[in-house]
């Protein structure tokens, strides 16, 4: 086989994959950039025609950067993005520490049995189906027949209305998406201590009898490639966080649970402005990547 001939095989072996990509990932993206520099409400333009068939064109004036300027004094837009960077802030800590907690666990050596049945009910959480999530948290958390609600009385002698109040609303959404992620945390960082040769992991158990001496020196540094993932992954997840949300509480009371996500589906599809909408998910796009690339830059780089 010639190399051109090789070259022509891989080629159509590897196309399903990009068109694949292109159709659902990449046209969506450029669609939504074009869409966010012009002055798109969807119930006010119309379909011009097509490229090819393919690309439409609608009558939408081009405003430029309007949309994302406009965004600076947007309240609402302010108050979801700072929603969004809390719900950050107190669950990925809160989900890394459990993580490394039950990957420690999993790690010890000796009851093998009970580990593998660990690992497989970690996997539970992190298979099912984010709208199913969010059903199983608003039915724990319901206040005639929830079971959260049935042992806080018992505890407590009082209901409280979990998805009714702003603050505890919050706690329930924040409280389900550690159920379901922290199993996904602490798989990839059980894997990570995996990697860590025995003879060193053993050497260093010989020279100090403080876990957390072994922990810092020899096992965290296996763990922080398995960190920078969790880091990047979960960051994405969080700021495209939509299902449970709007299953549990639909981003209420109010708009005390109104993450980004939730906030550009009610401008895009209900306020049917689809370039603000457009501009505001660009926007989350782009404060991914930086997060992403500030996780490489302080975390990674000390392997």
């Amino acid at each position: 086989m010639n190399k051109k001939t090789y070259s022509t095989r891989a080629f159509f072996f590897v196309a399903p994959a990009v068109i694949a990509l292109l159709t659902v990932g990449i046209l969506p993206l450029i669609f939504a950039l074009c869409t966010s520099l012009q002055q798109f409400v969807l119930t006010k333009v119309h379909l011009k025609g097509t490229v090819l068939g393919l690309w439409p064109i609608y009558d939408a004036p081009f405003v430029g950067l309007q949309n994302y300027l406009s965004l600076l004094s947007d309240q609402s837009f302010l108050a979801a993005l700072g929603r969004t960077f809390l719900f950050l802030i107190i669950n990925l800590p809160i989900q890394l520490v459990l993580g490394t907690v039950i990957a420690l666990l999993l790690h010890k050596p000796g009851n093998d049995r009970l580990k593998s049945v660990a690992r497989v009910c970690l996997v539970i959480p992190m298979a099912t189906t984010f709208a199913v999530v969010g059903l199983i948290g608003r039915l724990m958390f319901n206040n005639d027949f929830g079971v959260i609600d049935y042992f806080w009385s018992l505890l407590f002698g009082h209901k409280v209305q979990w998805l009714a109040d702003p603050a505890l609303a919050f706690v329930s959404v924040s409280a389900m998406d550690c159920w379901q992620w922290t199993p996904f945390c602490a798989l990839v960082l059980y894997s990570s201590l995996t990697m860590v040769p025995l003879e060193i992991e053993e050497a260093a158990k010989l020279e100090t009898d403080k876990w957390w001496h072994v922990l810092q020196r020899v096992q965290i540094p296996f763990m922080l490639p398995g960190i920078t993932a969790i880091l990047i992954l979960r960051t994405a997840d969080i700021l495209k966080m939509f299902d449970v949300i709007f299953v549990m509480t639909r981003g209420g009371p109010g708009s005390a649970t109104e993450l980004m996500s939730i906030y550009v589906q009610r401008v895009g599809f209900r306020a049917f402005e689809q370039s603000t909408a457009s501009a505001q998910a660009i926007v989350m796009l782009i404060i991914s990547i930086v997060l992403s690339r500030i996780y490489i830059r302080l975390v990674y780089r000390e392997i």
